[in-house]
């Protein structure tokens, strides 16, 4: 069967033939550029950087960051901090909660050069030595994790929770948004923590165990 030579009197295999040496043929001009050349091998400029300190945990640490640096970012790649976790990455699951001057953010969207003179809190920060802060302790004592991989931004968010409930703060199920004194039930917990995803789904564990804490137990 003869091939359609079409209208320029050429057959599709001409075509594709004629087409591919054409771009060899660019290719291998641009490549004999001694300008484009210089252009590809030359190492790209470095990145600019500000140096800034962050307190964490009570101590200072001197950073030198590009500026787009994320906070978490810095706490797990830089200072060596890893409690705080990296899940969604887009401030949707939570596990990268930390406290800044006692209120509770998703460290995964703000940058760290905000943050200088700023009071910061992982984790690591809560416990006193070898003495457990009272969430950790409940935690373990209810078993409220499995994996673990949310545990840390849980038990932060709910630190700073629980002072914001102190401070008066009303979520969208209190039901009287004047109150001073708030009373951390089950549902208020479940509202006021649903910013954090357990993805094992051990949230009932979970609120028992802020409960306790927040009752004194």
């Amino acid at each position: 069967m003869m091939e359609d030579t079409g209208e320029y009197g050429l057959t599709r295999r001409q075509m594709l033939e004629f087409s591919g040496g054409a771009s060899a043929l660019m290719m291998a001009s641009d490549g004999l550029s001694p300008a484009r050349a210089a252009a590809q091998t030359a190492a790209p400029a470095p990145l600019p950087t500000t140096a800034f300190t962050l307190n964490i945990n009570g101590l200072d640490h001197p950073l030198d960051l590009d500026a787009r640096t994320t906070l978490l970012d810095a706490l797990r790649n830089e200072i060596g901090l890893t409690g705080s976790k990296k899940g969604c990455d887009h401030g949707q699951c939570g596990a990268c909660t930390v406290l800044v001057n006692g209120r509770r953010i998703n460290s995964c969207l703000t940058l760290a050069i905000m943050h200088p003179g700023d009071e910061i809190t992982t984790i690591e920060g809560l416990a006193a030595g070898d003495n457990l802060h009272p969430l950790q302790a409940a935690f373990i004592a209810h078993d409220g994790f499995q994996c673990g991989y949310c545990t840390p931004g849980q038990i932060c968010s709910a630190a700073g929770m629980m002072e914001e409930a102190k401070a008066g703060w009303p979520s969208h199920v209190s039901a009287d948004i004047a109150a001073t004194d708030i009373a951390l039930t089950g549902p208020e917990i479940r509202e006021r923590m649903s910013g954090n995803i357990c993805r094992c789904g051990a949230y009932p564990n979970i609120v028992a165990a802020i409960g306790d804490v927040a009752r004194g137990a």
